[in-house]
């Protein structure tokens, strides 16, 4: 699944939660996923930043929903993943062994291959503490970084009733 489709297919709560944490946290991240988009559509970025936040924040969703948008739409949840939810990284990365710098950073490359054992460990853990729309869109989001994705990965999120998007 492409990034577009996954914002075409996330629980609205989940990408709203996403855009106030940037918003609230890094406000010039917020700014330039909101010029980024309104570039892509051909819009000014003034025009968007005269409407109330939960306005922006809906346009968003909607416009990363478009095929156009899918790189933009690939790098945000890219960026929110590896700044706004560190323990789901570190979760993952530690329960498949995956060497990183304590905050999810993977050091060196990625595995070419995830251990069916440690996958589902990870994926309960992550269930465990997590919403699983979130998890679920982590783990899409993470099947990303690889050409065609990782099989069981693929596999996991195909059958396992638990990793739902809505």
């Amino acid at each position: 699944m492409q990034a577009y489709e996954l914002f075409q297919n996330v629980k609205p709560s989940i990408v709203s939660d996403m855009f106030m944490w940037m918003r609230e946290t890094d406000r010039e991240l917020y700014k330039t996923a909101l010029g980024s988009l309104a570039t892509n559509r051909k819009l000014r970025l003034a025009y968007l930043q005269k409407k109330p936040a939960g306005e922006q924040i809906e346009w968003m969703h909607k416009t990363l929903k478009l095929k156009t948008s899918g790189m933009i739409a690939e790098h945000l949840l890219q960026v929110y993943f590896m700044r706004g939810q560190e323990s789901l990284l570190v979760t993952f990365c530690d329960a498949l062994e995956i060497p990183h710098d304590g905050k999810g950073q993977v050091e060196n490359e990625l595995p070419e291959t995830l251990d069916t054992d440690k996958l589902q460990t990870a994926v309960d853990a992550l269930l465990e503490k997590n919403d699983p729309a979130l998890v679920t869109l982590y783990l899409h989001t993470f099947n990303l970084q690889t050409p065609d994705g990782w099989t069981g990965l693929t596999e996991t999120l195909a059958n396992d009733a638990r990793l739902k998007l809505s």
